[in-house]
């Protein structure tokens, strides 16, 4: 109770206080909200826009990337789409006609004729069952000139598929070039693996039209297979040709079973970080990626990001140098005051200090007897007036003398200190008050509670206090327990009573409400020594 006292002197001296300045902080106080509200809008407004310009930036690169992705997929669908047609071509010739050199003469003017519709061929080969060259599109060739260690040839050779197989760069052993290969197998009349047919389509080609578009320094267009191996890549590295990135990260991450998406991420190739757009080609294993250096890409939005907050500064710093002078004026208003103030809260901390002393106890941190004859005496007041009961309990730590002979009085007052901190953590309830009335005997007064809930607070208390398991030798239980009196005045409309303080309750009908406490106080005396003569370490009302 004492230290709700204390925060009602708070409460006041602040009030004191700020009344003592009360224009000059206020208008103080009104500029710095006034500069907060606009530096947090100006602040939020300006990021929200920078966020949403980068979103957007980032938004058009994906739809940039995309169509690239998109466009490049469809030519090379439509080149590997005309090598296949004319693959096709041949290797059904060579299944009705034979690989006879009067045929492969004839296959080779049908390829002379489709070179100009097919830019990007390099070369066409026609290769037997068991590896060797039967024919190229470049003319003569060394006598036996094979690929029997080639893939396109091996997987041919063990599939009896009649798709066309796309396999990885390798160099022409015509040409000397990097080339792609695409192929097919032709078999014999009797249905027999009879060899390949095999379009080389220069890498260089699609190096060239690649280098045609826009795609920054840092940029860089792709095609792979599915399973992840690379079959070109602009900007060109020779060791890159061929490389099996389907155990990466980012190739597991972004592009493993997936058709088509956008990720940002840094290369493993170079180490460069972009923004890709992938698309998988729905008729044949290939997929084109296309995509932008990540910082080239957001390069305008920085500058513009880096322009808006040099304006945002700038404008933070001139409305702060206004405001700045604003309060200092202020503040040179308000010194005398603040000096004022200071002196009177110095006043005000001792007259605090000076009423916690007189009011709290000072060993077990309870009311002391003289907030608790205050307290009392107020509430009893109040019971006349609103008609409402007021229990009162005194509570006896039983055979306590026996206690300080037995282990000395430090350890009494440890003792005691550890029963109190039990009895304020068990009355918490608005109003209630706990007090030292002296010695080892302990107080608690409950306004608004009727003599059955007295009796029920008490015997919680006891409870608490015996479960607490303090040792105590000197005592028939054992450990340290407490004799508990109850005390309740009842004033009706009437002025009606009940229980022991009937006297005490007629006496504040008639005004007398100090004897009333001091009868209430009595009473509960009484039933503390009947607990006492009942064995103790019991309640009695």
């Amino acid at each position: 109770m004492a230290q709700v006292h204390v925060t009602k002197r708070d409460w006041w001296t602040r009030a004191c206080r700020s009344r003592s300045g009360r224009p000059v902080k206020r208008d103080t106080r009104l500029v710095g909200w006034l500069l907060a509200v606009v530096f947090v809008s100006v602040s939020a407004a300006t990021v929200w826009q920078l966020v949403a310009a980068r979103q957007r930036t980032l938004a058009e690169v994906d739809t940039v990337n995309r169509n690239l992705a998109q466009t490049l997929n469809t030519y090379s669908e439509g080149v590997i789409t005309q090598s296949s047609m004319l693959l096709l071509g041949i290797a059904e010739r060579l299944e009705l006609d034979g690989a006879g050199a009067a045929h492969l003469e004839r296959v080779l003017h049908l390829v002379n004729r489709q070179e100009q519709l097919l830019n990007q061929l390099n070369e066409l080969l026609v290769v037997d069952a068991q590896g060797r060259w039967l024919m190229s599109s470049k003319g003569t060739f060394p006598p036996g000139t094979q690929s029997a260690d080639r893939d396109f040839f091996t997987h041919h050779r063990d599939d009896p598929s009649s798709g066309i197989y796309i396999g990885p760069p390798i160099r022409s052993r015509s040409t000397s070039e990097w080339v792609i290969t695409i192929s097919r197998r032709y078999t014999d009349s009797e249905g027999q693996f009879a060899g390949v047919v095999v379009v080389t389509l220069g890498v260089e080609n699609f190096l060239r039209l690649f280098g045609k578009i826009d795609i920054g320094e840092q940029g860089a267009i792709s095609l792979s297979t599915p399973g992840g191996q690379l079959l070109v890549r602009h900007p060109f590295r020779e060791q890159d040709l061929g490389r099996d990135f389907s155990q990466s990260p980012n190739f597991l991450r972004h592009y493993a079973g997936a058709m088509s998406g956008t990720a940002s991420f840094r290369s493993g190739l170079d180490g460069t970080e972009r923004i890709y757009a992938f698309l998988r080609s729905e008729r044949y294993p290939l997929v084109t990626t296309v995509a932008l250096g990540r910082d080239e890409a957001l390069s305008s939005w920085q500058r513009q990001a880096q322009l808006t907050l040099a304006v945002v500064l700038g404008l933070f710093l001139a409305i702060a140098l206004i405001g700045w002078r604003l309060t200092a004026a202020m503040r040179l208003r308000s010194r005398a005051e603040c000096s004022l103030v200071s002196a009177r809260e110095e006043l005000l901390q001792a007259n605090r200090r000076l009423e916690v002393l007189a009011a709290q106890d000072q060993l077990t941190g309870l009311a002391n007897r003289r907030r608790f004859d205050e307290v009392l005496e107020r509430e009893a007041r109040r019971a006349v007036r609103e008609g409402t009961p007021l229990s009162l309990l005194l509570i006896d730590l039983d055979h306590f003398k026996g206690y300080n002979d037995a282990y000395g009085h430090v350890a009494g007052d440890a003792c005691l200190q550890t029963v109190c901190r039990a009895l304020a953590q068990a009355v918490q309830r608005p109003g209630d008050m706990a007090a030292r009335y002296g010695g080892e005997e302990l107080a608690v007064v409950l306004p608004n509670t009727d003599h059955a809930g007295g009796l029920q607070v008490a015997e919680r208390l006891r409870a608490r206090i015996e479960g607490l398991g303090l040792e105590h030798r000197s005592s028939r239980f054992g450990h340290v327990t407490a004799s508990i009196g109850v005390a309740t005045a009842q004033c009706g409309e009437a002025g009606a009573t009940q229980g022991a303080t009937q006297t005490a309750t007629q006496g504040t009908t008639h005004g007398s409400t100090q004897g009333a406490a001091v009868a209430l106080v009595e009473a509960a005396d009484r039933a503390l020594y009947r607990a006492k003569a009942a064995g103790r370490n019991c309640v009695q009302g």
